[in-house]
């Protein structure tokens, strides 16, 4: 009973140290989403909530949706935030299901040239993505792909960081005998990979699919080297557009950020579990 109590204790006071921590990380979006909500003369004149000089209390009906209301209406950001939602989406699918499909087989199958292959994904880890862009450029350039969604997620799918991040959780995760028993049961290679391996490394494929999920979210420099059209730009590109020459809208700018913000910490709510457990799979040794 006594150990219960001090555990419950412990708990206590962890928590208690802990929210205040993250009331000071939340004070960030707090004040995002509030300057987003103010117009440019409020933007300076004070740091959170708009205040009214004449009797020291907060203006709140100088607070607007205009900035939100331009961005849709007038701006079409609409157009950039389903493409990036599509782009984002279809890569982290794809580049999870082609990064699983090739830790297994790497893995766990045996064929000529498994060897050679490992040490060619090991080696592309080394190689800075920046000296790809030439390279890749001229490549879907003779495939006829630029200015298109499939040159963007083409190049996406198969990462040698998520190949060999899916081998190694294949080796940690998924038995030999387990395999071989779904073999002998008359089970296909890909009716084992589906039924067998993705179910027993479901952790690491929520922290990889949301990882692959937010680094195409934020993929800045790749779309304007592919593409060419407005209309085709994903959020990232359109946001960064508002900014203008000679003025700066910083609440249609803090606007364009939240709305840039909220799907990816959406998608971090609904897949925190299986990216935390994704991320500690290594740390122990089953």
């Amino acid at each position: 009973m006594g150990q219960k109590r001090a555990n419950t204790l412990t708990a206590l006071a962890a928590h208690l140290a802990l929210i205040p921590l993250a009331l000071l990380t939340l004070v960030p979006f707090v004040w995002l989403v509030i300057a987003s909500l103010k117009n440019t003369d409020d933007f300076f004149s004070s740091m959170f909530l708009p205040i009214d000089e004449a009797n020291g209390s907060i203006a709140w009906d100088r607070l607007t949706l205009s900035n939100y209301s331009r961005l849709f209406f007038e701006l079409g950001i609409g157009r950039a935030l389903l493409n990036s939602i599509f782009l984002s989406s279809t890569t982290a699918l794809l580049a999870t299901l082609c990064s699983a499909a090739g830790g297994y087989a790497l893995a766990r199958l045996r064929f000529t040239g498994r060897k050679v292959i490992t040490t060619a994904v090991l080696a592309a880890l080394i190689i800075p993505p920046p000296l790809l862009l030439a390279p890749t450029y001229q490549l879907l350039y003779e495939l006829g792909l630029l200015n298109t969604f499939t040159g963007l997620i083409l190049p996406a799918i198969a990462p040698a960081f998520g190949v060999f991040l899916f081998r190694q959780a294949t080796i940690q995760s998924v038995p030999k005998d387990l395999i071989e028993a779904a073999r002998i049961d008359g089970c296909s290679e890909i009716g084992i990979f589906f039924s067998v391996v993705l179910p027993l490394v479901r952790p690491m494929v929520g922290a990889f699919m949301l990882i692959t999920f937010l680094a195409t979210w934020n993929n800045f420099v790749w779309p304007q080297v592919v593409l060419q059209s407005s209309d085709k730009f994903p959020l990232s590109v359109a946001v960064s557009q508002l900014k203008g020459v000679y003025r700066q809208d910083y609440g249609l700018l803090m606007a364009g950020t939240v709305v840039s913000v909220l799907p990816p910490a959406m998608l971090f709510m609904l897949l925190q579990k299986e990216f935390i457990s994704g991320l500690t799979a290594g740390a122990v040794k089953g």
